[in-house]
C-alpha cells in the first residue's frame, strides 16, 4: 500500500472512532499511530486530514446526503460515510488533491475497509460530486468566511 494511502487509512480508522465514540479527535490519532506508526510527513497527511474534516462533517454530510437521496446518512454505514467525508473534503475544501485521485483513494479505501458493495456506492456518490465540484467548493468558501 503506498504511504499516502495508509496515512488515509489511518485518517479513516480516526474517523470511525471519533464518530462511533466521540473522544477527542486530537487523542485518537495520536492513539492510531501508536498501532500503525507513519514516518512523520505522512502522521501530518493524516493529522491534516482528521483535522480537516471533522469540524466540517456536518456540513459535508449535506453534500454527501443531497447526492445519495436513497441512503440516508444514518443508514449509510460508519465506515463509508467517513470514506466520503474523506474525498469529498480532499478534493472540494483543501484543493490539495485532484478530483480523479481523491475518487480512486477513495475507492481503495472502500476496497479495503468496506463492504463489498461499498466501492461501487462510494464511486457513484462521488462522481455524482465530481461533477458539481465548483458549486460545492464557492459553498465551502462562503462557509469559511462567515
Amino acid at each position: 500500500m503506498k504511504a499516502r494511502t495508509r496515512a488515509r487509512g489511518v485518517a479513516l480508522q480516526a474517523l470511525f472512532e471519533i464518530d462511533i465514540t466521540g473522544h477527542p479527535p486530537a487523542m485518537v490519532i495520536e492513539d492510531r499511530f501508536d498501532d500503525e506508526p507513519l514516518d512523520e510527513k505522512m502522521a501530518d497527511f493524516a493529522r491534516e486530514i482528521v483535522t480537516g474534516v471533522w469540524p466540517i462533517v456536518a456540513e459535508l454530510d449535506q453534500f454527501i446526503a443531497a447526492h445519495a437521496p436513497e441512503w440516508p446518512l444514518n443508514q449509510v454505514a460508519v465506515i463509508d460515510r467517513n470514506i466520503l467525508r474523506i474525498a469529498l473534503w480532499e478534493f472540494a475544501v483543501s484543493e490539495k488533491i485532484p478530483i480523479k485521485v481523491a475518487i480512486n483513494e477513495a475507492v481503495e479505501l472502500a476496497k479495503v475497509y468496506g463492504s463489498d458493495s461499498t466501492p461501487r456506492f462510494v464511486n457513484g456518490v462521488l462522481g455524482s460530486l465530481a461533477s458539481r465540484q465548483n458549486e460545492i467548493r464557492q459553498s465551502f468558501k462562503r462557509l469559511s468566511n462567515s
